[in-house]
């Protein structure tokens, strides 16, 4: 320094200088970066010193090996990984580290402030024996309680790092599932496999960049929780049934993002009362469904920027039932390719309830919905997955599916948008499907209402509908009309295209519908009859313009319907 200072011309901040001495400081830095992380790994030894500086409580690292994980593969890790986990909580929390190799554990639990990292080779595996696992201690045991990785009443509690969790679920496969769906006997699911984590009640929640694959149950169970982040998580699971993605039930503030998920059941679960949640930028594919909401209050809900692709089941189902609430849930901006449902929304809120009930809860609601931005390419009938180890069954209701808005009873469905939405089905409907009147009073399972008499969309108990750009089409021929009202009223159809036939008995047909505006409507291909409308109940309903001039009639009537309920404007 002395000898710069006695040089005029030296600038000791001089970017030359500055440069020259970068060398020196950065190997400094790692040095000291070294020294720290030395430190750090020899916690076990610090926390048993109660005289140890406790400057770096909260930051340090705890990596498994230290504490006896061997990650051969063979042995059981689980005493040391927990090990790990709890030395870093008693020392106010920090990042348990598994690095390279392969270790087989049974049930761990997380714990408040702890940060789990995977090493981009270092894998969790679930070990193939059922006595390695237990119930977590304080998750409740709907839907089965045991499993791998758990966390209860905790907060800060990270899952992240480019590593594997592996449950190795297909050691546990026996044919059997958890029955839950109709006509399933609970006493006989199984449901005493592990899950491949459960969070219950926690805050603050982080999963980020890992790889979660074959559970021998759902894959993440996310339970009463609030202000959870999913960014970043891939998931595979598809070696057991009931093989889930994310099961979210009852938590709020959740975002997920820049997600794969490809499983066998649902894959974003929703149920029960979540409110403020949003998915994003993600990719899914699975036999049932994608997004499945049911029970509950659920609310203020965006789904967005989102791909499904070979999807067979039903991408977005909705089933409320009494004392349930749907309302404020958004949908934009999605591809479907290769799907069968798409979508499904139901109210019944005497579905499996006894006639006569004392105290009987309220009725449900389904309100305040939008559908915007939606292209879908729709399957006539599901497939079998080349990477699914047993076969997919599909029941008749599951063939040529269409978008079902269903209310039953004196129940409607109210305030529903569907906005730019642009479909083309697989078509092959038959006169005996078109001809069906009788669709089941009920809203249970999709499948369950059977084939339906519309290739596009089936609408019963509607009130303000609103259907603007839509456009149908069918890859084979189908004799079903595009489009099925039954008991529709206040509703607003703007712009709808779709492709007729000159075999069908119309393109579209309303039962009972009441105050519907149809403006700007195309019949692309040669139909017979563009609307019947059929019942007595039916009127206020108004034709004005568009293009129907493929349509060998513009309007027919049956079923005691008067042709005074329609006014056909040019």
């Amino acid at each position: 320094m002395v000898g710069i200072m006695q040089n005029p011309h030296s600038n000791p901040l001089s970017r030359r200088n500055l440069l020259m001495a970068a060398p020196a400081a950065v190997a400094g830095a790692g040095l000291l970066g070294q020294t720290r992380l030395a430190a750090q790994d020899a916690a076990p030894a610090a926390t048993a010193n109660p005289g140890a500086p406790n400057a770096n409580l909260g930051a340090r690292i705890y990596n498994v090996r230290d504490f006896g994980a061997r990650g051969d593969g063979q042995t059981l890790d689980t005493a040391a990984v927990q090990a790990a986990i709890d030395a870093c909580t008693r020392d106010k929390g920090g990042t348990v580290v598994v690095p390279a190799g392969d270790f087989i554990v049974g049930t761990v639990e997380l714990k408040s402030n702890v940060t789990l990292h995977l090493s981009p080779a270092g894998r969790l595996l679930g070990s193939g024996k059922p006595e390695h696992y237990t119930a977590g201690k304080g998750v409740p045991p709907g839907n089965g309680n045991v499993v791998l990785l758990y966390a209860a009443d905790a907060d800060n509690v990270t899952i992240e790092g480019r590593g594997t969790i592996d449950g190795q679920g297909d050691k546990f496969y026996t044919g059997k599932g958890d029955n839950t769906g109709p006509g399933g006997n609970r006493a006989e699911a199984y449901v005493a496999r592990p899950h491949l984590a459960i969070f219950y009640r926690c805050r603050n929640l982080l999963v980020r960049d890992v790889f979660l694959t074959r559970s021998a149950y759902h894959c993440m169970r996310i339970l009463e929780c609030r202000y959870v982040h999913l960014d970043g998580v891939r998931i595979h699971n598809r070696v057991n049934l009931n093989n889930d993605g994310f099961h979210i039930n009852s938590s709020e503030y959740v975002n997920i993002a820049n997600c794969n998920v490809t499983c066998q059941d649902d894959a974003c679960a929703l149920f029960g009362s979540n409110r403020f949640v949003t998915v994003t930028n993600c990719t899914f594919s699975t036999r049932w469904s994608i997004f499945r909401f049911g029970n509950g209050q659920a609310e203020n809900i965006t789904i967005s920027n989102c791909v499904v692709y070979d999807t067979y089941g039903c991408v977005i189902k909705m089933r409320c039932g009494a004392g349930s609430r749907i309302e404020n849930v958004a949908f934009s901006n999605l591809i479907m390719n290769n799907v069968t449902g798409p979508i499904s929304v139901g109210l019944d809120s005497g579905y499996g309830r006894p006639a006569q009930q004392t105290n009987p809860r309220p009725k449900g609601m389904v309100r305040n919905l939008m559908f915007n931005g939606i292209r879908a390419t729709v399957l006539s009938e599901g497939r079998q997955y080349a990477d699914m180890p047993f076969r997919n069954n599909f029941r008749p209701g599951e063939t040529r599916t269409c978008i079902t808005l269903n209310g039953v009873g004196d129940e409607f469905l109210e305030g529903i948008t569907f906005q730019d939405i642009h479909v083309t089905y697989g078509g092959g409907g038959t006169a005996e499907e078109a001809a069906r009147r009788g669709v089941p009073r009920m809203a249970g399972e999709y499948f369950e209402l059977g084939t339906l008499p519309a290739y596009g969309m089936y609408a019963r108990n509607v009130r303000g509908l609103s259907l603007n750009n839509i456009r149908f089409e069918v890859a084979t021929p189908d004799v079903r009309p595009a489009m099925v009202f039954d008991r529709v009223e206040d509703a607003a159809v703007n712009g709808f295209s779709a492709q007729g036939n000159p075999s069908a008995e119309s393109l579209l047909r309303f039962s009972d519908a009441r105050d519907v505006l149809l403006t700007g409507c195309r019949v692309l291909t040669p139909a017979t009859v563009f609307l019947q409308v059929e019942g007595a109940a039916s009127q206020g309903i108004t034709v004005d313009g568009g293009d129907l001039s493929k349509a060998a009639k513009p309007l027919s009537f049956a079923g005691g319907a008067a042709s005074e309920s329609v006014k056909l404007r040019s």
